[in-house]
């Protein structure tokens, strides 16, 4: 059947509005595709120079660790063999022992210092250290820069550390409630390091408080990356 002629007009602005609304769709497309690849090279470019300015700042700290090792590496891996097993039920309260006597400043709870550290538990297990056995080397010391009294610890490692002198190394000998009492202690993956109602012991070297690697200010960088990503 023919069709009118203001039926074709009708055809024909179907179809102008049909091939101009697809070229209009893959122009939506051609521009967020661009768009969206210019966000990625703007995010990867930012990354790269995080990771950069990251790896730059672990470096200067395991040299600065590299460097304490070297001080103080002899003189506190003479106690690596020292953890053994003992009574657990004879454990009543804090007791230390000082091994040597530092000549620095004693250890009050304000005082900033750092520590190397062995600790076990009554089954004579280690389950955590400053030596570093299989490089034969010295981690990263513990920073204790508030103070023992400010500082995220165990209560018997802060009754224990205080009277030391800096230079000294103590055995400090802790009972399950000054320590990780009850619960005990997991680690990230929920497994039990600790277990509960375990008494611990440390053999603790407190140091001279180390400067302070300046942490690097990521902060732009960490705003392009977001600003990348929306």
């Amino acid at each position: 059947m023919a069709t009118t002629k203001a039926q074709r007009y009708g055809i024909l602005t179907i179809l102008i509005v049909t091939v101009v609304g697809t070229i209009g769709s893959f122009a939506v497309m051609i521009l967020t595709s661009k768009s969206s690849a210019e966000n990625q090279a703007k995010y990867q470019t930012a990354m790269n120079k995080y990771t950069e300015i990251q790896k730059e700042y672990q470096a200067k700290v395991q040299a600065q660790a590299d460097e304490l090792s070297t001080k103080y590496y002899d003189t506190f891996n003479a106690y690596e063999s020292r953890p053994a097993k003992f009574d657990m039920d004879g454990v009543k309260d804090v007791s230390t022992e000082d091994l040597v006597v530092g000549d620095g400043e004693e250890i009050t709870g304000t005082t900033a210092f750092a520590a190397y550290y062995i600790g076990w538990d009554a089954n004579g297990r280690i389950f955590d250290q400053s030596v570093d056995t299989s490089a034969k080397k010295l981690k990263s010391p513990l920073p204790i820069d508030t103070g023992l009294d400010k500082a995220s610890l165990i209560e018997g490692w802060k009754t224990g550390m205080k009277g030391m002198y800096i230079g000294g190394i103590r055995l400090i000998t802790i009972p399950s409630d000054k320590a990780y009492g009850a619960s005990g202690q997991t680690d990230s993956s929920g497994q039990q390091t600790i277990a509960p109602n375990m008494p611990l012991k440390f053999i603790v070297m407190a140091i001279p408080q180390p400067a302070a690697v300046p942490q690097p200010d990521t902060t732009k960088l960490l705003q392009e990356m977001q600003e990348a990503q929306q």
